[in-house]
Formats: structure tokens, C-alpha cells, sequence
């Protein structure tokens, strides 16, 4: 790990081929793809770790070479995204929520440099793909058990910022509680921040105060609320039972190893990439899970959740996309 005084960097992987031009390398199919990823959030922060970790992966399966710099400012990211493209790296990989504009204004300075962008926009030119976080599908399955298990019937959010992402991310764990428990009422609150487990835990004691016994996390914190309190929660993205065990009885699970993958090829056989590249995260490819502690959940809830999930993994049946702002 190299230290600087701004981020740190993280070198994994074969060597690169420097040496030979960018379109040369992407055309060649025994070429290791080197990646250099902006996270404006440190590693550790549940979204970006769960990106991180599966770069990490492809890296230790040579699929790609990784570099990275975290907690990168909205003010200093397009300086750190034309470093990277001037470094002579094959993708850069970022988060352009908030420099929407600025993002797409560097990728169609570099050309022959691929860009992949979690973004709420579209995809600009052949260069400039984006992604969307998708653990809808299993934040679904996690209220079907959610709705079998409350006595107040009353269920708790809290989230980020009302984002697209976030937004359809709430509405299909209610959806799923909804499915099962039709007297169901619910809870949300959004702190307007991506770390910060004190606020969510504030937030989410509010609705602990309020009624609700089943709290959903989309932010880091909200268990906190929950374990205190002494009632159940579910976690997102990452796997949150280990830390809380005996609280967070489920977890909507996003895999980005498809993304990354799907990305890499495209790039080695010198396709555009300025496409959408959210399906990969869909259940149907692997990019999201529901994982659950069967002891903490009602016996007869879990066959119900289990021949949903058949239906949202054959592709018989979509859980709707509702990217309205929850109350």
C-alpha cells in the first residue's frame, strides 16, 4: 500500500503493459485490464465496499490490475479522474452523483480511455458507461420475512440521500413487507450523507420511538438503533449479521463482481462501453442475495420468500421498480 497525502492507492495484479497503446492492449485477449477507481467515500463504507472488495477479486484472479484513491472530494474529482486517464489506465471507475457534468466533461477528453460511473444519468458517447445499485430484488425477499415478524406492524427506514437508487431500494423492501402483511405501516428518514452511522442511528431511534420494531438499514448505523432497543433489523449491501448477531436477521447483498466482469469484456474486445451497465447487478446475474439466519425467522415465512426468489431469478416475475420518494 502506498501512502500520499491525499488518498492512498492500492496496486494489485499482473504487471501492466505500459508500454504498448491503449487500443492495442484492449484488443489483445491475453491482456490484463488495469482499472483505477475514485471513491469519494474511505473503502470501508459499505457501498464502496462492497466495489472494492470485488475489484480486489478480479484483481487476485488476474483478470484486471486495480489502483484506487478514497475519500475524494467533489471539488478535487475531475482532477483525480484525468491523473488516472493520463497515468494511461484502460478504465477509470468512479461515483459521478455529484459531479455529474464535470465526470462527462473529462471522459470526452480522453477518448480512448474507458469511464464506468455509478450515476442516477445515462451513458454519454462510446466511452462513458454508467451503473445503478440494484439489491431491490433481495431487499424484496427480506420484507417478505420482515412482514411475518413484526407485532406493531409499524417498519422503519433510513437511507442517504432520495436518490433513484435509494429510493427503489426502500419501496421494494416495502413492497415485500406489503406482500405478506397487508396492515403494514412504515417509517423513513434520510440523513443527507453517505457515512454517517451516528445521524442514522439517531434517525433510526426516532422511529424505534415511534412504533417501529423491524428497522431497514441502508445506511450504516441504523442496526446500532435496533441492537440497543433490542429489536430486529436488516441490513444492506454487505453482510451486517456477524457484527450484530441476534439483530440483523437478513441482508439484500449487492454483488458488483458481474459488473466487473461484463465491463472487462467489453473492453478486452474493444466494444464501447458507453452503455448501462446496471442489469449485472440484477439477481439473474448473480448481483444480488438474500442471506438470512433461518433461526431468527418464522418457519412458515420462508417458503413463500423462496418460491419468489425462484420466480425473480427464472424472470418470471420482476419486483417493480419504484424509484418515488418514500414519506
Amino acid at each position: 500500500m502506498k501512502l500520499m497525502t491525499t488518498r492512498r492507492q492500492l496496486m494489485v495484479g499482473a504487471a501492466a503493459t505500459l508500454a504498448l497503446p491503449a487500443y492495442v492492449r484492449r484488443a489483445s485477449a491475453q491482456s490484463v485490464t488495469k482499472v483505477a477507481a475514485v471513491h469519494m467515500s474511505p473503502v470501508e463504507n459499505a457501498w464502496n465496499s462492497r466495489i472494492h472488495l470485488a475489484f480486489q477479486e478480479a484483481a487476485a484472479a488476474g483478470e484486471i490490475e486495480y489502483a484506487f484513491s478514497e475519500g475524494v472530494a467533489p471539488t478535487d474529482y475531475p482532477r483525480a479522474m484525468r491523473e488516472y486517464a493520463e497515468s494511461g489506465v484502460d478504465l477509470v471507475w468512479g461515483e459521478s452523483y455529484a459531479v455529474e457534468r464535470e465526470a462527462r466533461e473529462v471522459a470526452a477528453d480522453y477518448p480512448e480511455t474507458a469511464f464506468l460511473m455509478g450515476s442516477s444519468a445515462g451513458p454519454s458517447g462510446d466511452n462513458f458507461g454508467v451503473f445503478g445499485t440494484r439489491n431491490h430484488e433481495a431487499a424484496y425477499l427480506a420484507g417478505m420475512l420482515a412482514g411475518r415478524m413484526s407485532e406493531s406492524n409499524v417498519f422503519g427506514s433510513v437511507g442517504g440521500y432520495p436518490i433513484p437508487e435509494v429510493n427503489l431500494l426502500i419501496n421494494a423492501f416495502r413492497m415485500g413487507v406489503k406482500e405478506v402483511n397487508a396492515d403494514a405501516t412504515f417509517l423513513n428518514g434520510f440523513i443527507g450523507a453517505w457515512f454517517d452511522p451516528a445521524r442514522a442511528k439517531e434517525a433510526a431511534i426516532a422511529q424505534i420511538d415511534a412504533g417501529a420494531d423491524i428497522l431497514f438499514g441502508e445506511r450504516i448505523g441504523t442496526a446500532d438503533a435496533a441492537q440497543e432497543r433490542g429489536i430486529k433489523a436488516v441490513g444492506s449491501l454487505i453482510d451486517y449479521t456477524p457484527r450484530y448477531p441476534g439483530t440483523v436477521f437478513a441482508n439484500a447483498i449487492w454483488n458488483y463482481g458481474p459488473t466487473i466482469s461484463a465491463i472487462a469484456a467489453d473492453i478486452q474486445a474493444g466494444k464501447p462501453v458507453g452503455r448501462d451497465y446496471t442489469e449485472y447487478s440484477f439477481m439473474s446475474y448473480g448481483g444480488n442475495e438474500l442471506i438470512y439466519v433461518a433461526d431468527d425467522v418464522p418457519a412458515d415465512a420462508i417458503p413463500a420468500m423462496e418460491a419468489k426468489q425462484a420466480a425473480i431469478v427464472s424472470g418470471e416475475w420482476n419486483v417493480p421498480l419504484d424509484e418515488a420518494e418514500p414519506a
